[in-house]
């Protein structure tokens, strides 16, 4: 082999090396920043991209993703000299790939200290009642606090929470009691509401109750009465009735004054069978008919008894018809 094709060959196997050296591909959702000669050149997007060797030198690749730092449980005191424990995480997201790199050495670190300063400046101006019921509140001020400081770093924070808040040993044994407390006052309140409801409930059904046994009573009453009303109405249509077939028998006969009244006083018996009659008014010529009648039967009597005194003295023996001559005379 000549000198020739060996020093093609090398020739050859450089420009390999540098074109490989001079493509580079950027990963989605992040970029990277590239220098000429130590400064700041360019942000290269995500995709294929190329850079002079030697001449241009690309940084570590920035991921513009939304990320999450935790940190681990700090110590605060709060206004009224209470000290805990708290524990946060910051959700953060790179917006200027070139101010991270240049504006901040290492904004990680620098993020977690402004984090602990804020915190602590937040949580002493505040009691420990607050505190421990004000997370919402402790959030937006600690990431309006970050975020303006983070601005020019490049960083945006999203979000700031409050992952844990560990009190002191005596005060949760003291917030476990009156947890308890509160717990015992909401169900005794509890249970005053539902005998009240109950015993509201029960009398209004007593209510009820009455209210329809005396709408029943009522009605009742009324169908009573309208009945009692209904057959007295038929006694009287009844008596109507039979008073007008004896008007129309009397009107084709010719009785006298007492048979009028007999007849009357038979039909009475009929008229009382009705169940709504409970008193008939007699006339005084009913009494007098009965005289008559009471004066009829007493004659009557007397006849009978002459009759039959007559028709013993015919059937006696002659002796005795003589006897009775003799002792007549």
């Amino acid at each position: 082999m000549s000198v020739g094709l060996i020093v093609l060959a090398a020739v050859a196997f450089v420009v390999f090396l540098l074109a490989a050296r001079s493509v580079r591909i950027i990963p989605q959702s992040r970029v990277a920043v590239v220098q000429r000669l130590g400064r700041y050149h360019r942000t290269a997007e995500s995709g294929l991209t190329f850079v002079v060797p030697v001449v241009d030198k690309m940084l570590p690749k920035t991921d513009l993703r939304e990320q999450v730092i935790a940190f681990p449980p700090q110590a605060v005191i709060t206004s009224d000299n209470v000290g805990m424990q708290i524990s946060t995480v910051i959700y953060y997201q790179v917006v200027d790939a070139r101010a991270s790199e240049y504006e901040v050495a290492n904004f990680h670190l620098a993020m977690e200290q402004i984090a602990q300063t804020s915190l602590r400046n937040v949580i002493g101006n505040l009691i420990l009642d607050k505190t421990l019921t004000s997370r919402d509140e402790i959030n937006a001020k600690l990431r309006t606090i970050l975020d303006e400081v983070t601005e020019k770093w490049g960083i945006r924070v999203t979000r700031v929470e409050l992952k844990e808040i560990t009190p002191p040993r005596d005060i949760q044994q003291a917030m476990e009691k009156q947890m308890q407390a509160e717990r015992t006052r909401r169900a005794a309140i509890l249970t005053a509401e539902g005998e009240k409801r109950a015993a509201i409930l029960k009398a209004e059904g007593a209510k009820e109750s009455s209210i329809l046994q005396a709408e029943g009573d009522q009605k009742s009453a009324v169908l009573r009465a309208e009945g009692e009303a209904a057959a007295y109405r038929n006694v009287q249509d009844a008596q109507i009735e039979m008073t007008g077939r004896l008007f129309d028998v009397l009107g084709t006969a010719e009785l006298s004054p007492e048979a009028l009244r007999f007849l009357y006083l038979k039909a009475l018996p009929e008229m009382a069978k009705g169940p709504a009659s409970k008193l008939f008014v007699i006339p005084s010529e009913i009494q007098d008919l009965a005289g008559t009648i009471s004066t009829l039967a007493g004659g009557a009597g007397l006849a009978t008894e002459d009759a039959s005194k007559e028709q013993r003295s015919l059937e006696a023996p002659n002796g005795d018809r003589s006897k009775s001559r003799d002792a007549h005379s």
